[in-house]
């Protein structure tokens, strides 16, 4: 890989960055009953609730003709804008900008040198301007030179107390309880539910358990290169400032074919960098379940796009030329403004 190449790649690993949920029914309160019986209980009637809803009767009834044996009942989902909050900035790049804080008195040097001279002073408008080179500075300095049991200490407790700067909740609070409860009902179906993230997969290894229900080992995403090495006498796998995958537009489907080993019949995105894995889903035989978040509630979330007219944005994109893909593809185009009754879950 050459030096721009490398530098591209590690602007994309920072921009895909960047307990488990109470059960549903608790949440919900009066309607616990109702939410023990009807699955997707927080979803409108309609197109995409019913597509869920067909897909999995389709592939789970013996009696159809598209019957799915569970082994290979496997379903993928982005996490950035799909599972939870995108905006304004991915969550792990919240995290990567706290770390420049807290590293700071150790390199008084970055008071005069950017581009940690502008995080430093929470210059806003210089950070929207970052070029690749600093974003890819700013994710090697405080992703790397440390263990892999380190790392995940770190993000860990970070993301224990760590607020969105618009809904001043936890960022674990921001998840999706719509998709939630997709997670919930695939499983409760004998799916595998895998997060395949163009962020960092250390990063998402530090809570996918807690949040979503997923395990570690089901999450797939970009990483850095990490060498084996004997730290205070035991075994430890260090972090070095060097991308390793790049689990992003194509290679989603790489990471899905290498780590998982099955094409996926179900795939759940949001932008751009999920097109190829939606297709790589969708081009399987049999039935399959290809489906795109919309973010069109301004008044509840964001609105951006700039697919349908919305506004344009780097963080998310969903173009309408994917719209059309998605329209023509057969894909499921989720509204968010429409079919969900409830975005987040209630603050308890």
């Amino acid at each position: 890989m050459s030096a721009a190449d490398s530098v591209v790649a590690s602007r994309r690993f920072v921009l895909g960055v960047l307990t488990a949920m109470p059960a549903l029914p608790a949440l919900l309160g009066a309607t616990t009953a109702k939410a023990q019986t009807e699955p997707l209980a927080t979803w409108n009637d309609g197109p995409a609730k019913q597509a869920i809803l067909d897909f999995v009767k389709t592939t789970t009834e013996r009696a159809s003709a598209q019957y799915v044996p569970p082994e290979d009942r496997i379903a993928t989902f982005d996490q950035d804008g799909t599972l939870w909050v995108e905006h304004p900035l991915y969550t792990q790049a919240f995290f990567a900008l706290d770390r420049i804080h807290e590293m700071a008195p150790k390199h008084p040097d970055w008071k005069s040198r950017e581009p940690f001279k502008a995080v430093l002073a929470n210059d806003l408008p210089a950070l929207a301007h970052f070029s690749e080179r600093d974003w890819a500075e700013i994710i090697f300095v405080t992703h790397a030179g440390m263990s892999q049991a380190e790392f995940l200490d770190i993000a860990t407790k970070w993301i224990a107390t760590a607020k969105h700067p618009k809904f001043k909740r936890l960022f674990t609070d921001l998840v999706y309880q719509p998709m939630i409860e997709v997670l919930d009902y695939l499983r409760a179906n004998q799916f595998a539910t895998y997060i395949v993230t163009g962020g960092g997969q250390d990063f998402v290894r530090a809570y996918s358990q807690r949040v979503y229900g997923i395990p570690t080992q089901n999450v797939i995403g970009s990483s850095l290169v990490s060498k084996y090495e004997i730290k205070d006498g035991k075994g430890e796998l260090m972090r070095l400032p060097k991308l390793f995958f790049d689990d992003n537009y194509g290679g989603k489907a790489v990471g899905i074919d290498t780590f998982i080993g099955k094409r996926a019949i179900a795939a759940f995105g949001n932008s751009t960098g999920d097109q190829q894995m939606l297709e790589y889903t969708k081009a399987g035989a049999g039935a399959r379940l290809s489906m795109l978040v919309l973010h069109d509630d301004e008044k509840r979330e964001f609105a951006y796009g700039p697919a349908q007219g919305l506004p344009d944005t780097k963080v998310g994109t969903f173009t309408q030329a994917l719209y059309n893909v998605a329209t023509k593809g057969g894909w499921s185009v989720i509204s968010m403004k429409n079919d969900w009754k409830h975005i987040f879950a209630p603050e308890t």
